[in-house]
């Protein structure tokens, strides 16, 4: 049976997750996902993406020096053995055309327990309505 503590593992492991993304943080990233990470979100335009190089290009690009901060907003999590889910809305705070915006996105990951540590294995963003 899940416990509070697991929860708490799955929603900080989820906020590493984003502030790596944040940072442009690639060996965080890497480390906390399995090598066969799969996901839909609107930059792969409608398709399945498998793998870790279509991520590994936006965190080559390069970043500017304002500061983006991401929320994670009522996160639902559910543990089911070895699996965890965690759904949530995701406000991303940044600096556009010089003023202060905030990006809402709807978020679903999960999470697999392999070899004792917790990998992240599927996600789904989509544009919060």
């Amino acid at each position: 049976m899940a416990t509070p503590a697991d929860r708490d593992t799955i929603l900080d492991l989820t906020q590493r997750l984003l502030v790596s993304i944040t940072r442009g943080d690639w060996d965080t990233y890497k480390e906390l996902c399995c090598l066969s990470l799969t996901c839909f979100e609107p930059e792969a335009m409608g398709n399945l993406v498998d793998g870790l190089e279509f991520h590994q290009y936006y965190f080559n690009l390069p970043s500017g020096p304002t500061p983006v901060q991401s929320t994670i907003v009522a996160p639902h999590i559910r543990i089911m053995g070895e699996v965890a889910v965690i759904a949530y809305v995701r406000l991303t705070q940044k600096i556009a055309d010089g003023k202060p915006t905030t990006v809402a996105m709807e978020e679903t990951r999960v999470w697999h327990k392999q070899g004792g540590k917790w990998k992240h294995v599927h996600f789904h963003r989509s544009p919060a309505k």
